[in-house]
Parts: C-alpha cells; structure tokens; sequence
C-alpha cells in the first residue's frame, strides 16, 4: 500500500452526498411529511 501526499489527497474524489442532493431529499421528506399530515388532520383556512 502506498502513502498519498497532501496534494494527491487533495484530488480524490468521494462517494458522499453533496450539500444540493442532500437539502434535495430534505425537501422531499417535508413535502411528504406535510402531505400526510394534511390528509391525517385536515385544518380550514382562517
């Protein structure tokens, strides 16, 4: 196994998400979230 300097740390590429893909989901899960809790607790408008 070989030992990578910084400058070749640097230049690897991970598998993590990404903030854009990741506040993506958040955003899906709240909208799915208040779907269901509109259809659960149905409130008028005021």
């Amino acid at each position: 196994m070989e030992k990578l300097n910084k400058k070749d740390l640097m230049s690897v590429n991970g598998g993590g998400i990404t903030l854009g893909v990741g506040l993506l989901i958040g955003a899906g899960v709240v909208f799915i979230i208040g779907v269901i809790d509109g259809f659960m607790r149905p409130l008028k408008c005021n």
